[in-house]
């Protein structure tokens, strides 16, 4: 049962520290996103 505990926690630390940066970068870049897009409906509208 040790066994199994301790290959589920170095999974989740391999895994899941790539999936925390991942989404960490898709935050970054919907903001980003989000500021083109309002910067492109400015343009747009004047």
């Amino acid at each position: 049962m040790e066994h199994m505990l301790e290959l589920s926690m170095g999974f989740i630390q391999e895994i899941g520290f790539p999936v925390f940066v991942s989404f960490y970068l898709l935050h970054r870049l919907e903001t980003k996103l989000e500021a083109i897009h309002g910067a492109l409906v400015t343009l747009k509208v004047n």
